[in-house]
């Protein structure tokens, strides 16, 4: 399979080493980047296979094409290189904003008369840094990965990407553009305007002594974290999913005004409220068993800091053939005790993995 990457930043290039790591039968990648330095690296580091020299030719032999590049460009990027594309080609981009892409996309595929396949795509992950350097050949990994295609989408073709998001280590999952747009606008777009406007609100009441700065090195610069990404790449969404941010900036919006008011009234009642409903439903979040779209189930183990534990746990449910995910080590102590998150494939491993390790005197949270 040839497999086009228009793009080698952080995506591009996780998308690049994903490929290679798993050794995607007879993947064959030519990348294309305006970043020579992106470029080189990726083609040293034997991530591509090639480089496109021109945008117009460069992918005529590939089956798949992936533009990790910005919104703002991606319908420009189509129209440069569809009239060359081979039939039955598969179109995918990784923005963070689908609905205006889809429908521009799809209309300039529709209007060229060729036979090839747009299908909207986002990795709901990343970091905040960017560029090749920062890609990652296991950043798909149990992460979901959103795919929009239209409504006269084959299901071939949506099955091809599936699958290959699925040897990326991605957890593929198919919904519409306008509800993508929705959904990404509640957890993505809008935490990152307010992560991004607390930065300004520390940065704007600090004094000469910069105490607010010196202070903020601690939980502030972890809830602040995603502010340091591209800032690019969030400009770009931001005027792009435009309609659904403000909508859902007006719902954030009536929720501080509410707790100002209670604050105001100094309703002890409905402050302890505010702050556990909040508790109870974030510690919904790192339950065992998440919903059935996800089908993955996930493991705390109470383990002491000491030397070979690791290696005990996963050597018991090794033993027992059961398959571990992924393995982490929990640091920021939401526990009362350093856990170890396992995440396991299915429920009958969740409730196999629980009683073994409950056998073994190991203390299990979901």
């Amino acid at each position: 399979m040839n497999i086009g990457i228009i793009g080698l930043g952080l995506i591009g290039g996780s998308i690049a080493k994903a490929i290679k790591q798993v050794h995607v039968q007879n993947s064959y990648i030519i990348g294309y980047d305006t970043n020579q330095n992106d470029l080189k690296a990726a083609y040293e580091d034997g991530m591509i296979d090639s480089i496109a020299t021109s945008l117009k030719t460069g992918f005529s032999n590939c089956s798949v094409i992936f533009l990790c590049i910005p919104v703002q460009h991606i319908v420009g990027i189509l129209d440069e290189i569809l009239p060359y594309l081979p039939n039955d080609c598969i179109i995918t981009d990784v923005g963070s904003t689908k609905y205006e892409l889809v429908k521009q996309m799809n209309a300039h595929v529709e209007k060229s008369n060729k036979r090839v396949y747009y299908v909207g795509g986002h990795p709901m992950t990343g970091s905040e840094r960017f560029g090749y350097a920062a890609s990652s050949s296991h950043l798909f990994e149990n992460a979901y990965y959103m795919l929009t295609p239209g409504a006269n989408t084959p299901d071939f073709i949506i099955f091809i990407l599936q699958k290959l998001i699925e040897r990326m280590g991605g957890i593929p999952l198919v919904l519409s553009a306008s509800y993508h747009d929705f959904v990404t606008a509640n957890i993505s777009h809008l935490p990152h305007i307010v992560a991004s406007s607390l930065v300004h609100l520390v940065r704007d009441n600090d004094g000469e002594n910069a105490y607010l700065h010196a202070l903020a090195a601690g939980g502030f610069k972890d809830l602040t974290r995603i502010a340091s990404s591209n800032p690019n790449i969030w400009t770009s969404i931001c005027l792009s999913n435009k309609e659904q941010i403000k909508k859902v900036y007006g719902s954030y919006i009536k929720i501080l005004e509410h707790f100002m008011d209670v604050l105001d009234r100094e309703s002890e009642s409905e402050l302890y409220s505010f702050f556990d409903t909040a508790r109870i439903y974030r510690n919904t979040f790192t339950e065992g068993v998440s919903s059935e779209l996800s089908k993955r189930y996930a493991l705390h183990v109470d383990a002491k800091d000491e030397p070979g534990i690791i290696a005990k746990i996963t050597t018991l449910l090794s033993e027992h053939h059961i398959n571990i995910k992924n393995l982490s080590v929990i640091s920021d102590r939401e526990f009362d005790v350093g856990v170890i998150k396992i995440l396991l494939s299915t429920k009958a491993d969740l409730i196999s993995a629980t009683e073994i390790l409950s056998q073994n005197r190991f203390t299990i949270y979901y």
